[in-house]
């Protein structure tokens, strides 16, 4: 699929006739991130919905499981020209509203997985020291636009690298950066030089190439271009590395991501069938792949022929369970052969639709829901990780968005729907590391069920074959009003506002539900509101280690020009935050801590679905959609 790189035009005008504006007057006209526009939510459908749903756990021999997932599985992926918008406008001046919404995550998974790169990767160029004007780490080159997306080639400074390592320094993020493959001779390999060494053990990988099965549509390869060609690409690559000392660290040549395709002109197989993977397993830490259910790219860019896209068309198609294991069929081979070899497969760029996502699609609660389901059904098909991309101001699907520089002074951050999906997975995986994720099969249960129960809740009724059932459990829920409610939605009680309102800190008071159990019956009934997701634990001690990633905590910005708008705490948060157990120390940290438990128990169930956690001690999570 095309993916997101934007140019200030067509923002959103050509999807203006296909939504209901909530604005007071006239047509929007500013750009995609903060367009007010709604869609209808869909009708229910004609089939018998089942709305009684018996969740019939075993403390052991459950068949089906996931391989053990990382609680940091749902990570984000940034688009590398946007990353001064996002990451900070330099290595001393970070965005404070970032450090707090990953500040979130790594409470609760213990760490965050962000790869910087996408198309604009292809071509970036790291800078001579100095050479950039006015401090800055990105510049772009908008007269050399290339491809559907109108990607710009970059400039960037190393400040851009010294940047991302002083942001792990706060909080705990890994990050994965994109070799310059537009070019191969020679190749350009100087972020092969400089990241490791500035970035260190928070670099997780290298990726060569970004959808080099696509290279020839857009006319960076000839138009017989093969998988062959790229494995032999990969050959000459370690080879010149090898023979300049590109990698003085070792580091680089042992953190390849591959192929990184979109499954659009070669399969995974035919890429396997090349023999990449066995001739170079030394040097390749991850195998990958990039996969969006389906492109806005007609709207976004047009050209000759283009149809767009109507949203509302498309609603209802994010709102089954059957989307995401058509998506991800065509990758279940790979994800078990790469067992064999001893490779972890990532899901590297995804979201709700590629060339920025739809308008009441993308940026409603549908995406909310949309995102925990897939993620979830990712990790139960042995994807060992899964990246949310995020762009500039002219796209829907942002998890997050800063706001456009000429208005930082006064408007705060917007926080998207997949932003509460990471949170909720988060939660759900937990910071143990060994977490397993089961599709939990229920007869009658049906695609539409984890979603369309508009005018009857779910009622989930759990039991736990052969042990004791609970006295009483505890329940998160995601709530809002409808499936196209834009802003404003609840994670336990808690909102990050609409557009322009966050500073990274969930607003308002946590609310945990305490649901008392049926004692005689040996059964736990949980309701789950329609439209919504409920995250359950069956004992206190699988709530409790939600935060076993760390304490919670938040930044000072490090230069205030104006106090409206500022988030700020105790500056010994930035003085003591490298290096420190956030279980031991109450500001911060890096470290794993070494009190992290393991899962007992827990069960998610989704939007009027089921979504079964059990944790490493009884050695079960399940999935029930």
């Amino acid at each position: 699929m095309l993916k997101s790189q934007h140019t200030p035009s067509r923002a959103s005008s050509p999807l203006a006739a296909t939504s209901t504006s909530s604005a007071a007057s006239g047509p929007y006209t500013g750009v995609a991130a903060y367009n007010p526009g709604t869609l209808v939510a869909p009708p229910l459908p004609t089939t018998s919905v089942l709305t009684q749903i018996p969740v019939n756990l075993q403390q052991t021999g459950t068949v089906g499981l996931s391989i053990k997932q990382k609680g940091r599985f749902f990570g984000f992926s940034v688009e590398m020209s946007v990353s001064n918008q996002v990451l900070g406008k330099n290595s001393t001046l970070l965005q404070v509203p970032f450090l707090n919404l990953m500040s979130n995550i790594v409470q609760r998974a213990g760490s965050v997985m962000i790869r910087v790169g996408g198309n604009s990767q292809e071509s970036a160029e790291l800078a001579p020291a100095g050479s950039l004007p006015d401090g800055r780490v990105i510049i772009k080159n908008l007269t050399g636009v290339t491809g559907t997306t109108q990607t710009p080639p970059l400039e960037y400074s190393i400040d851009l690298l010294y940047m991302m390592r002083n942001i792990s320094s706060l909080v705990n993020v890994r990050w994965f950066l994109g070799i310059p493959w537009f070019i191969t001779d020679p190749f350009d390999t100087k972020i092969v030089t400089a990241a490791p060494e500035i970035l260190g053990d928070y670099l997780l990988g290298l990726q060569a190439g970004n959808e080099p099965d696509m290279y020839n549509l857009h006319g960076h390869r000839g138009a017989n271009y093969s998988q062959f060609d790229y494995e032999g690409e990969i050959g000459d690559f370690i080879s010149q590395v090898g023979s300049t000392n590109a990698d003085p660290t070792g580091q680089a040549l042992k953190s390849l991501v591959v192929p990184n395709i979109a499954n659009f002109q070669w399969t995974p197989e035919d890429v396997w069938n090349t023999g990449l993977v066995e001739t170079y397993t030394n040097n390749i830490a991850y195998l990958a792949v990039e996969k969006y259910p389906r492109d806005n790219c007609a709207a976004m860019f047009g050209g000759p022929g283009a149809t767009p896209v109507d949203p509302q068309s498309v609603l209802p198609l994010y709102l089954t369970h059957d989307a995401h294991t058509q998506l991800l069929q065509p990758f279940l081979n790979s994800t078990t052969w790469a067992q064999t070899v001893g490779k972890e497969f990532l899901m590297f760029e995804t979201n709700t639709a590629s060339c920025g996502g739809f308008l009441g699609v993308s940026d409603s609660f549908t995406a909310a829901l949309w995102g925990i389901d897939y993620a979830l059904q990712m990790a139960n098909s042995n994807f060992s990780g899964a990246m949310f991309h995020l762009g500039g101001q002219n796209v829907f699907y942002n998890p997050f968005t800063s706001p456009p520089t000429n208005e930082s002074t006064f408007h705060q951050w917007s926080v998207g729907p997949l932003y509460y999906a990471a949170l909720a997975m988060a939660e759900a995986m937990g910071p143990s590391n060994n977490t397993q994720v089961l599709n939990y099969g229920v007869t009658d249960l049906t695609s539409y069920t984890p979603i369309y129960v508009g005018r009857a809740d779910v009622h989930a009724v759990i039991n736990v074959a052969g042990g004791p059932n609970p006295a009483s459990v505890q329940v998160k829920y995601m709530a809002a009003s409808s499936v196209v409610q834009k802003g404003n939605w609840t994670w336990a009680g808690q909102t990050f506002g609409g557009f322009f309102e966050s500073d990274g800190r969930p607003m308002g008071e946590e609310d945990i539900k305490t649901v008392q159990c049926d004692t005689t019956a040996q059964t736990c009934t949980i309701d789950v509101p329609a439209p919504g997701f409920a995250l359950v634990f069956l004992n206190s001690d699988a709530q409790a280690v939600d935060t076993a990633g760390g304490s919670s905590m938040t930044f000072p910005t490090t230069a205030v020009t104006k106090t409206r708008n500022t988030a700020t705490v105790d500056p010994s948060v930035l003085a003591t935050s490298n290096g420190f157990q956030m279980s031991e120390h109450e500001l911060a940290g890096t470290s794993k801590p070494p009190s992290a438990a393991l899962h007992s128990a827990r069960v998610s169930l989704f939007g009027v679905g089921v979504s079964v956690v059990l944790g490493a001690v009884v050695a079960l999570v399940g999935r029930a959609l």
